[in-house]
């Protein structure tokens, strides 16, 4: 396994492979010093936010603190939000809040519905009417439905059930982006077969029945 120096040499084309703990070690001080580089060199303004060495030291301790705090341990975190710095367009350096942010993809960006999208197809599928027939458009947003709950999401009022949602949703984008699985969708359902309806079927089947309302006579 790459050091995480040599790792971070590569930044931002570093493989989404590599994991790395951020413990306060050798390695993590390496990398702070490393994104506070790229940082510096993204956003012209960085001396409003660290305006000497004490306050970047300081700064760097925060940052630390907070990457910790809010799961922030994968190499490939900090690369993804790097590369979304560039594409702000701002000459001033953003918050250890902001950046976190930034270091999580959207669901967009994972390829499933938008969290808004997502809510409404958890909702609508489960409604006990739609039981055994609700079109789920991507596991996640199944996985996510079920985590929650078929029943708090109906009975809550919407508000509330949107933000259970919106917690297991993100959660569920964590896991994917982790690799980790998700709850497999149901099996859909067979297609209702077509039973192929004749005049002699229908005739034969007319026939039983009177033969047995006869003997029901007798």
């Amino acid at each position: 396994m790459k050091s995480i120096a040599s790792i971070m040499k590569q930044l931002p084309n570093v493989p989404s492979a590599e994991v790395v703990p951020l413990t306060i070690d050798a390695g993590t001080v390496h990398v702070i010093n490393q994104l506070f580089r790229e940082l510096m060199a993204i956003f012209p303004a960085w001396k409003q936010a660290w305006p000497d060495k004490e306050a970047i030291g300081a700064a760097k301790a925060t940052w630390v603190k907070a990457f910790m705090a809010e799961n922030i341990t994968r190499i490939e975190q900090i690369r993804f939000g790097i590369e979304q710095c560039r594409k702000l367009g701002s000459d001033f350096a953003p918050s250890v809040g902001k950046f976190i942010k930034l270091c999580q993809p959207t669901p967009e960006m994972l390829g499933i519905p938008s969290l808004e999208k997502a809510f409404r197809e958890a909702c609508r599928n489960a409604h006990p009417s739609m039981a055994g027939q609700g079109r789920w458009s991507h596991q996640a947003v199944w996985h996510t439905a079920k985590e929650c709950g078929f029943e708090p999401l109906n009975r809550l009022e919407t508000s509330l059930s949107m933000k259970l949602f919106e917690r297991n949703y993100v959660i569920t984008c964590r896991r994917m982006i982790e690799g980790l699985p998700l709850q497999a969708m149901p099996l859909a359902l067979p297609a209702r077969a077509e039973v192929r309806r004749t005049p002699d079927i229908g005739n034969k089947a007319l026939a039983e029945l009177r033969a047995r309302r006869g003997l029901e006579v007798r």
